[in-house]
Parts: structure tokens; C-alpha cells; sequence
């Protein structure tokens, strides 16, 4: 029994291939890639060593198979999309390399895709937190700045707009304008995603907001070579990362629990919006989304939020969650 358990293991390959270890000399001295990535490189190709060797084949004889099943293994034991999805790059780059040792005449890796990441919900403020920013007042800040600052507030949150619509506005409109305020109409007109433009509502407490910072812009404003609406402390066009950090910073002083950035604000606009109104289309227009699909998001945000409204007021609340955090007792079904 131990000499034909020991002939069984000995016809087993070892965990290892030649073919990998010149890959990953290969990718470290030709290709010159960081130590970090050829570790990587040499941890995924570790696995595939195992299982092939687990199949009792040599990785040149590994089949697309073979890879489907090994990757719905992984995905089965609690790998993340994107965990598998690198694995699996890892893997297809190995075997196009070795189609050009003239090793295998096919790439068994090369239709293999993971698996769909879901996708995330966006984060959007409560109502009263998103209120609270925009109301936020600062008077300890530069008096300057805090106009500019809650003109922007007011903007990303009241119209939605994405940072680079909001910091490519212009005073009025230029020849190479990507986007500019017309004061009288109260609009904003933006250039979107794919160079498509729309105009969005400024509402009144936006139009306040601008009217504080527009009459104090001139103060660092260079004459006659910034058209920019928002402009830094230089003269210049405020950049995207500067919008970033001025909101972060308003955020902690406004004493929310979340980081804020300007794109939880285009968010929420769209959640409130959708919440009081339920008009899925005109959101989809105030934000400049191409397809519906995309703005349906939205409406599981706002699922949510009514399912916190539930378990919160409704008396029959308790029935669905358990009391003191316990679950409910199954019901009952009546003859």
C-alpha cells in the first residue's frame, strides 16, 4: 500500500513549472517591471502551479476548462471581482508569452472574464446634512475665500453639476468657453461628458450666494486675462483638486461624520430631487446622464430612504426586524 501510494504521488507534478519561473525572469529583466508587481506576478502564477497541478498537467496543457472552473472556484470561496479579475490578467499575459515560445497554439485565458463587480450606490447626504453644508458659515475664514467656497456649495448641491462642469464655468460666455452662469436667466450652461452641453436652473439661494461672490471676485481677479467664474487665491482658474479640498474642509467644519467631495454633492442633488419629485427623466436631464439606466441608481437610493422612514415610524416595524435587534419570530399562516 505505501509503495503504490508513494508511485501515485510521485506521478503528480510538483506546484512548479520551469515555463513560470523564466516568465517572471523575464517580466523582472526585459520588461523591468517593479519588484512589487513581479511579486504579485509570481503569487498568481503560484496558484495556477497548484492547480495545475492539482489537475495532474503541466500549465502548457492548462485549457479554458480548466481556468473557468478555477476561477469559479475562487469566486466561490469569497474572492472579489476585482481580486480574480487581476489573477486572471496575471495569468492571460503568462500565456501569451508562452504562444510566443511556441509552447501552446492557443491563449485558454484569453476569453476568460470575471465575474460583474457590483456595482456601488453612490453616497448622497441626508437632507439635513446637505442643508447644513450649504448653510454653513464661517466667520472665522478669510471673508474672500468663505464667499467663494458657499458659492460652490450652493452650485455642485443646488445644480448637480460634475467639478470640472463646475470649475470650467467662465463669467459669461467666450468663444472657448466650456461653461458659464447667465445671471438674468438664472441658468448655468455646462459642457458634459462627451462635449455635450445642457443648461441646469440656478435656484435662489444659489443666485445669493454668487451675488456675495461676485462682487468680492475682483478683489485677487488678474483684469482681463481670467475669465474663470472661480478663481484661486493666484488669479487663476481654481483647479479640481483645490474644489476637493476646500469642500473636505467644509465638511469637518460643518461637523459631518462623512468625508465630503464634490461628487457626493452632484448625489445628492440627485437623490433629494428624485425624492420630492420621483421625476426619473427630468433628473436624468439636470444631470446629463446619456441613458436612463444610468440615472436608475438613484431610485435605489431612494428605496432606502424610505425603508429607513419605515423602520423608523412605522408601528408594524418592529414586526419585520425583531425587538432589541433580535429576529422576528416566524409568522403565522392562518386557516
Amino acid at each position: 500500500m505505501a509503495t503504490s501510494s508513494a508511485a501515485s504521488s510521485s506521478d503528480t507534478p510538483p506546484a512548479t513549472s520551469p515555463w513560470i519561473d523564466k516568465y517572471l525572469e523575464f517580466v523582472r529583466v526585459e520588461r523591468r517591471l517593479a519588484a512589487r508587481t513581479v511579486e504579485l506576478y509570481s503569487t498568481h502564477l503560484a496558484t495556477l502551479a497548484d492547480q495545475a497541478a492539482a489537475a495532474a498537467l503541466p500549465v502548457e496543457r492548462v485549457s479554458t476548462a480548466h481556468v473557468r472552473r478555477w476561477m469559479a472556484q475562487m469566486h466561490g470561496a469569497g474572492r472579489e471581482p476585482r481580486g480574480i479579475a487581476l489573477v486572471l490578467s496575471c495569468w492571460r499575459s503568462f500565456y501569451r508569452w508562452l504562444g510566443q515560445q511556441g509552447q501552446i497554439s492557443a491563449n485558454p485565458v484569453q476569453d476568460v472574464h470575471a465575474p460583474k463587480a457590483a456595482r456601488p450606490l453612490p453616497k448622497a447626504l441626508p437632507v439635513d446634512d446637505a442643508v447644513r453644508l450649504a448653510d454653513l458659515h464661517d466667520a472665522d475664514a478669510d471673508p474672500w475665500t468663505e464667499a467663494r467656497d458657499r458659492a460652490m456649495v450652493e452650485l455642485l448641491y443646488g445644480c448637480g453639476l460634475r467639478v470640472s462642469e463646475l470649475t470650467g464655468l467662465d463669467l459669461q460666455p467666450e468663444k472657448e468657453s466650456r461653461g458659464w452662469i447667465d445671471l438674468e436667466g438664472a441658468e448655468a450652461h455646462v459642457l458634459g461628458k462627451g462635449g455635450k452641453r445642457r443648461s441646469v436652473p440656478v435656484g435662489a439661494k444659489a443666485m445669493e450666494a454668487l451675488g456675495i461672490w461676485l462682487a468680492l471676485r475682483g478683489e485677487r481677479a488678474l483684469p482681463g486675462t481670467e475669465a474663470a467664474l472661480f478663481i484661486g487665491r493666484t488669479g487663476r482658474r481654481l483647479s479640481a483638486q483645490a474644489v476637493w479640498k476646500q469642500l473636505r474642509e467644509r465638511g469637518v467644519k460643518a461637523g459631518l461624520g462623512a468625508p465630503v467631495h464634490p461628487h457626493m454633492l452632484r448625489h445628492s442633488f440627485a437623490s433629494h430631487v428624485l425624492q420630492s419629485s420621483s421625476d426619473l427623466r427630468g433628473v436624468q436631464e439636470l444631470l446629463g446622464h446619456a441613458s436612463i439606466a444610468t440615472t436608475q441608481v438613484y431610485t435605489r437610493l431612494d428605496f432606502q430612504h424610505l425603508a429607513r422612514a419605515y423602520d423608523a415610524a412605522h408601528p408594524r416595524a418592529q414586526l419585520r426586524s425583531g425587538e432589541q435587534g433580535k429576529p422576528a419570530p416566524p409568522a403565522k399562516i392562518r386557516k
